[in-house]
């Protein structure tokens, strides 16, 4: 597999769950471009089951969130010419998540998630759609609201929760 760029690599104090490389425990996903969709290929364990067999739910959940979380501020500094290493660094927080699992996901096979941005709302609000796909069929589907929360370079009009400097 070529190397590729991820996205949480430019994310720097992310303890996240889900996308998190400052969290030991946990998912450690890694996201990328591929043309305009941000791809992210993710191996389940055993641990990650609901049933027998089958990825928990909210583990699929939390893989599309952060997924989506990523591809988000990828897309707006995309959207600005500039490196994903370059500064402001933006934080991004989910404001809607509403997934369709439209079949069960098997434990065993890599899964696949392919997002983008559909629409930008004041700089502020992106929505985006994400497909979780394992052996090419589709398992789950969603629609995502993505909220810019934090801009490293005006932290004076972050929420408080997010005011820390990057």
């Amino acid at each position: 597999m070529a190397e590729h760029e991820y996205f949480q690599d430019h994310m720097p104090g992310n303890v996240c769950f889900g996308c998190g490389s400052d969290n030991p425990s946990g998912l450690h996903i890694h996201s990328y471009w591929k043309g305009d969709e941000a791809i992210c290929q993710w191996q389940p364990d055993d641990s990650h089951q609901g049933w027998q067999g089958v990825t928990c739910g909210g583990i699929i959940a939390t893989l599309i969130d952060c997924h989506c979380m990523a591809t988000a501020m990828a897309t707006a500094i995309r959207q600005e010419g500039r490196a994903l290493s370059t500064e402001p660094h933006y934080k991004f927080a989910t404001g809607m998540l509403n997934i369709k699992y439209l079949k069960p996901t098997l434990n065993d096979r890599t899964m696949e998630l392919r997002a983008h941005v559909t629409e930008i709302k004041n700089g502020r609000k992106f929505s985006l759609v994400c497909d979780l796909l394992v052996d090419g069929e589709k398992t789950a589907e969603a629609n995502v609201v993505a909220f810019l929360v934090y801009r490293s370079d005006q932290p004076d009009q972050a929420n408080p929760q997010f005011g820390n400097p990057i």
